[in-house]
């Protein structure tokens, strides 16, 4: 992941400008240690961090067209950079960079090649023949992007807002899947895919297309020259990422270079539920594991530097951001400078526990599409910016362009949670992957109950933050919060103790509207409180505070349970649950 900055129409002389620029862009040199790039052109500045994944010897940015009259900075990677060069043979390259084919499409095709990249990329293109200039993020909002405008009537683009806050008047979310044109003069959406629309589908669901989907959005995350690994929590999602991996490993290029044994790593407060997943599933797929602790004090201490890098007051985002903040320290000190991670699923098959309540199909289906349309928010936001504040980049499979089509496009009646029918959460993507003659992953693993990565990593984490905002933040300090606060008022000592180490980093009001508010439960959005009365009245974003649903998930159903039928005494199930680890009788799988 790299660190882009870039502005345009500056009216300070170019070495004063040139100069600031450079003191700028150092901001975001965590996202990009191995090579700093500047270019400038009259009073337009494109800067560049980059961490090397693909070509690191002859890749470094910006990249150009042939006669450099089209300049590009990119933070990403185009997975099918391969099969866009062939498109392009009568356009010489300069680099074996994945970015590059961005500015020979452009000038082939002009502004309408954004649909045509599969990956995950923030860029901004200067056209210098014209002294145009566009900007550009991904479908989904998976690398962060922050558009800004100075009061000298400039425009800023930038990788994080902390090196906009200073400069600029005001700045605010680029949204993802859309392009800004100069020529234009404004943003417009390129990613128009018909689920978007938020008409219900209809399509049946076919296990084994579901399943190749996945398996090719996977294999080709595998694109990298340099060491990498998977983050394996242990919990359904990473754990098919690491055992797709881990089946294909051998027959990506990568295997030539750096070898066919996987790596996996988890974190986790000592004896926590995803440790011991985790372990499970990396002992079954023969997995290098790697496996680290943390303290909730040690937690607490890197709170302030958390909140520095993930540029947001969030409770949910932060409580799971520090975990995975502190674990990118230690992979990034093995060598490994890519990892896969698990993001995205719940969001598209209406994986959080509160998805149980979904009354239909039709609420079950928006609810995912609000999840999905906000991920850029929060958990891509987090999986972004808390590994690269250590110089490593995240992939995201479940986020892969092709496969959200293909999963989006279902008839979301097969997604609902169905206990009478033996369908629990996600049912339609265990299903996919529950292959009785060479099995992916451990039956109680692939039934494993949804658990917060907040939640997974121990659950007296959650427990040790809120003791300690109520240490730092008295009941006058909450009740007063309106005042000192107006716009998302904190609503607990948690929130309001986090928005106050915000607020001293990130001082301008532009900085405080970049991050959403409003009321939820085990992450839902504030409309799906709508499902349950009981929900206004226990606001808390983990899981377990969608009350009735992480301790008896399965018994509640208005047709017989398989699970409340089934031979397991209460005390035992109940503690398998605690443990993270639940095993579903044979009427369930």
């Amino acid at each position: 992941m790299c660190g882009i900055l870039a502005v345009f129409g500056c009216s300070e002389c170019s070495q004063a400008k040139r100069s600031r620029i450079i003191e700028l862009s150092r901001r975001l040199r965590h996202r990009g240690p191995d090579w700093s790039g500047l270019h400038c052109y009259q009073d337009c500045y494109l800067a560049h961090q980059r961490l090397a994944i693909v070509d690191p010897t002859s890749g470094d940015q910006p990249l150009y067209n042939e006669d450099k009259t089209i300049v590009v900075t990119v933070n990403g990677e185009i997975y099918n950079h391969e099969e866009l060069r062939g498109k392009l043979s009568s356009h010489q390259f300069r680099t074996g960079s994945d970015c590059e084919v961005i500015a020979h499409l452009y000038e082939e095709y002009g502004e309408d090649f954004v649909d045509m990249l599969d990956g995950m990329f923030s860029f901004v293109l200067l056209d210098t023949r014209d002294k145009s200039f566009i900007a550009a993020r991904d479908a989904i909002g998976i690398t962060p992007l922050y558009m800004g405008w100075g009061l000298d009537g400039s425009v800023w683009f930038a990788s994080e807002m902390k090196a906009l806050s200073d400069d600029c008047e005001r700045f605010t979310v680029f949204l993802p899947g859309h392009i800004y044109s100069s020529k234009h003069g404004g943003l417009r959406r390129w990613y128009n895919p018909p689920w978007y629309l938020e008409k219900i589908p209809s399509t049946p669901y076919d296990p084994l297309v579901l399943r190749g989907a996945f398996e090719k959005a996977v294999l080709k995350r595998l694109m990298t020259d340099v060491p990498f690994g998977v983050l394996l929590s242990g919990g359904l999602d990473s754990s098919l990422v690491a055992a797709v991996a881990s089946r294909h490993l051998v027959e990506a290029k990568v295997a030539r270079q750096w070898g066919s044994h996987l790596h996996t790593f988890c974190v986790g407060l000592k004896g926590s539920p995803d440790l011991k997943a985790a372990r499970e599933v990396a002992d079954y797929l023969g997995t290098h594991h790697h496996e680290f602790h943390f303290t909730v004090q040690e937690g607490i201490d890197a709170l302030e530097e958390v909140i520095y890098h993930i540029e947001t007051y969030d409770v949910t985002t932060i409580r799971a951001s520090t975990p995975m903040f502190l674990m990118s320290r230690k992979i990034k000190s093995l060598g490994v400078k890519m990892v896969l991670s698990g993001e995205g699923s719940d969001e598209i098959f209406g994986g959080y526990l509160y998805f149980h309540k979904a009354p239909n199909k039709e609420e079950f289906h928006l609810e995912t599409l609000r999840k999905i349309k906000g991920l850029h928010l929060y958990d891509c936001l987090r999986a972004n910016k808390a590994t690269s504040a250590w110089g490593l980049e995240a992939r995201v499979p479940f986020l892969d362009k092709i496969f959200i089509n293909v999963a989006m496009d279902l008839d979301p009646e097969w997604k609902m949670v169905r206990p009478d029918l033996g369908r629990i959460e996600k049912w339609v993507l265990r299903k996919a992957f529950d292959d009785e003659k060479s099995p992916y992953l451990p039956k109680h693993i692939l039934y494993r109950q949804k658990e917060q990565f907040s939640d997974g990593v121990g659950y007296s984490w959650i427990d040790g933050l809120k003791d300690h905002a109520n240490q730092n933040v008295s009941d006058a300090m909450l009740m007063n919060a309106s005042f000192i606060y107006p716009e998302n008022t904190p609503t607990t000592k948690e929130a309001y103790y986090y928005r106050t180490i915000f607020e001293r980093f990130f001082p301008k009001n532009a900085a405080r509207s970049t991050v959403p508010g409003g009321p939820s439960v085990a992450c839902s959005t504030a409309k799906a409180l709508e499902w349950d009365a009981a929900w206004s009245e226990n606001p808390d974003p983990s899981g377990r505070a969608a009350l009735g649903v992480h301790a008896a998930a399965y018994q509640e159903s208005s047709g017989p349970s398989p699970i409340a039928n089934s031979a397991l005494p209460k005390k035992s199930f109940t503690q398998k649950l605690q443990d993270g680890v639940v095993e579903l009788p044979a009427s369930v799988v």
